[in-house]
């Protein structure tokens, strides 16, 4: 997958970045942490992952179309930041043979385990290669400066293609993340919902958390009945024949083969009905993951099994 869109910032400053992150970003060196960026009342303006590549430099990668956002709102909370969106090259190896594929292109150590990040070669291009993603399937994000793009990307198809490696697209992305639960700011997140709101609990520290209200609703994964309705947004959600909710994203899942689509419920919420294509469709309410529920894949050793 080629996310070389994605923006991407140069930090320095980890108090103001702390100050304004869901998550505690002080980890190691080569350390990558999934965290929001919050408003005054806890509300997400950002979804981001922070790498620290060394004592106080970070890079700090969003959305395509969030960079701008981004970057104001940080610069608004006095945050040091320089926007080298261009610089880089981004190709994301994912899948079951990711390991295979990339071991035969570098004779670095590919150990380092999920949410880490480490330099190395692949073929004669310098890489910062993140153990990251957005599909919920073992493998890497591959960085490199934008001369090298070309590459690096002819390299990983030379290699990847005989083993049945294809481009994929921004629409699989999509239909990836919508079964593994991975949030979109702008629709699933926003600035107007929490972390806990989001089912992101998780990515907030301890002390920041304790402060939050207890969330009315929460987002939750809904799958329709049958296969032939999808819902992509907007849609409304009823419980027991009320109106209570809207669509937040949707899609269909090839991997686990269902409709699913997204929402704010009031928790122990077990089954709504969608308005989709002029008729309610029935649903039922799932938390977790719809595929690899327990994160196997992504959190899969290297080497062993992928």
């Amino acid at each position: 997958f080629d996310q070389t869109s994605f923006a991407k910032f140069e930090i320095s400053g980890l108090a103001a970045l702390q100050r304004i992150a869901g998550n505690d970003l002080d980890k190691a060196v080569g350390s990558v942490v999934y965290t929001q960026l919050l408003n005054g009342r806890d509300g997400i303006e950002a979804d981001v992952t922070v790498t620290r590549l060394g004592e106080d430099r970070f890079r700090l990668v969003t959305g395509t179309a969030f960079g701008g956002h981004d970057m104001a709102l940080l610069r608004r909370n006095g945050v040091e930041v320089r926007d080298v969106t261009s610089a880089y090259a981004c190709y994301c190896l994912w899948g079951p043979k990711a390991y295979s594929i990339l071991a035969g292109l570098t004779g670095d150590d590919l150990s380092f385990g999920y949410m880490k990040a480490r330099e190395i070669s692949v073929g004669y291009v310098p890489v910062l290669a993140q153990r990251v993603t957005f599909v919920g399937e073992f493998g890497w994000e591959l960085y490199c400066a934008a001369e090298y793009g070309l590459t690096l990307w002819d390299t990983l198809m030379a290699a990847g293609v005989p083993e049945g490696m294809r481009p994929g697209g921004y629409r699989a992305i999509d239909s990836m993340r919508l079964e593994k639960g991975y949030r979109v700011w702008g629709s699933d997140i926003t600035p107007e919902t929490t972390p806990l709101e989001a089912g992101l609990g998780f990515a907030v520290r301890t002390e920041r958390r304790a402060g939050m209200k207890r969330p009315e609703s929460e987002l939750a994964c809904l799958l329709l009945d049958g296969g032939k309705d999808v819902a992509l947004g907007g849609e409304p959600v009823r419980l027991d024949g009320t109106p209570v909710s809207r669509v937040t994203s949707g899609g269909y899942g090839y991997r686990v083969d269902r409709s699913i689509a997204y929402a704010y419920l009031p928790p122990g919420a077990s089954r709504v009905e969608v308005g989709v294509n002029g008729r309610w469709v029935g649903a039922d309410v799932t938390t977790g993951p719809v595929y690899d529920p327990g994160h196997e894949r992504i959190r899969a050793t290297p080497g062993i099994g992928w």
